[in-house]
């Protein structure tokens, strides 16, 4: 325990590169093994300075990387996002995200105990020095995993969650697949070793980085800073330093191996549109760290989520032979529209809608269509519907209605 103590203060004192390390442990072993190497990152480095504001001028020093907005999923700018590389500890993600699913659909809770297992224990590189047999409550594993990279943490969760690494590793093919990942393939859950079979593409990592931070709640660990586990005797802190130096950085994941480089997918939110980042195989922490942010600041500055809405209020359709005399038609809520800032002031909306219907009617039928273009090229076709159901008069209906016109003189 005296070891943990130590090698957890350790950790808070290696706040500025984000690297735990466990007392004695052999530096070079760790480098080597998926864990952080200590660098002096370049003063001014997280200053947006001056960003490009046309693609065209865009250039990182990632070899490969890919700008992706969250809502829409539409990718800004790419290069070799298609490369198939080693992704180190960026991994988790596909990890993290099994873990988020199972405990939104009920089949884990955070306050299930994980118990390590020797296997998981004995995992090198970025770690938590767990002990064979040690719990921990699945919140403070997850912890372990998002903000310090625990490959012991990350080990023994999939183990309770699968049985075993490499059941784990299957599930994680099988979501990749079902996500659309093609170019992917995971032998283990850690990006631990450099397996040559272990692979993916920069567009794969925003792929499954979308899917991951639609689960809001993931954010309260992936934005951690600094923390602690095992009743605050164990500091953990974040590799990622977007997450205290960029103005809305929400996460994601760093990764480093020697075979890799330096990798990271890196998502922030600002007025309430997020973007993904997601740059690999980087010669250095800084070249990482600089072209995450300048993809990302780029698309801050360059576009806008719009949200095209008709001038004025649709009218009621009326309804003929239905026992209301008319329907509201409604627009359903719809994803954003991603333009350049540039552009949005010159959307335009149209709308048209059936002059009239004839009953029944049915709740979300579709009554006509808004359409949103910019200069004359169509970017959206939003179709309105029905808001409520209207359902078609009977013969009693009609005769009750000539009895009143008849004896009342009303409808």
């Amino acid at each position: 325990m005296r070891t943990k103590i130590l090698a957890g203060v350790l950790a808070a004192l290696y706040l500025l590169t984000g690297t735990a390390y466990a007392a004695g442990a052999d530096p070079t072993l760790e480098q080597t093994m998926e864990s952080e190497p200590e660098e002096e990152l370049p003063v001014g480095l997280f200053e947006e300075g001056v960003i490009p504001t046309t693609a065209e001028g865009l250039d990182v020093p990632a070899p490969s990387a890919i700008l992706m907005e969250k809502e829409t999923g539409t990718v800004l700018w790419e290069k070799n996002a298609d490369e198939r590389l080693r992704p180190a500890s960026v991994t988790k993600v596909m990890t993290i995200l099994l873990i988020v699913e199972a405990v939104d659909s009920g089949a884990l809770s955070l306050d299930d105990t994980i118990t390590c297992s020797a296997y998981a224990a004995g995992m090198g590189g970025s770690q938590v020095f767990l002990e064979e047999g040690e719990q921990m409550p699945l919140r403070e594993m997850l912890k372990c995993i998002v903000v310090s990279s625990a490959n012991d943490a990350a080990v023994a969760v999939a183990e309770h969650m699968a049985g075993s690494e490499q059941a784990f590793a299957a599930r994680m093919n099988e979501r990749a697949a079902e996500l659309g990942m093609v170019n992917t393939h995971f032998t283990n859950c850690t990006g631990l070793m450099d397996d040559p079979e272990h692979l993916t593409t920069a567009r794969d990592i925003a792929i499954m980085s979308r899917e991951l931070i639609r689960h809001d709640w993931i954010k309260e660990y992936t934005t951690i800073w600094m923390d602690t586990v095992r009743g605050g005797q164990f500091g953990l802190s974040n590799t990622n330093k977007l997450v205290r130096f960029y103005q809305g950085a929400t996460g994601l994941k760093t990764g480093y191996t020697s075979a890799a480089g330096h990798c990271l997918s890196a998502t922030a939110e600002r007025d309430g549109v997020e973007y993904i980042a997601v740059v690999l195989h980087c010669g250095s922490s800084a070249d990482r760290f600089e072209s995450a942010k300048t993809l990302l600041s780029y698309a801050f500055g360059a576009y806008t989520l719009a949200d095209p809405q008709p001038a004025e209020v649709l009218p009621p359709i009326p309804v003929t032979l239905g026992r209301a005399g008319f329907v509201q038609p409604v627009i359903p809520e719809t994803p954003g529209l991603l333009v350049k800032k540039t552009d949005a002031s010159a959307l335009e909306v149209k709308v048209e809608t059936d002059e009239t219907l004839q009953a029944p009617v049915e709740a979300g039928q579709e009554v006509g269509v808004m359409t949103v273009t910019l200069n004359g090229a169509v970017l959206s076709e939003t179709p309105i519907v029905a808001g409520d159901a209207v359902a078609r008069l009977t013969w009693w209906d009609v005769a009750k209605s000539m009895l009143r016109l008849l004896f009342f003189g009303e409808k």
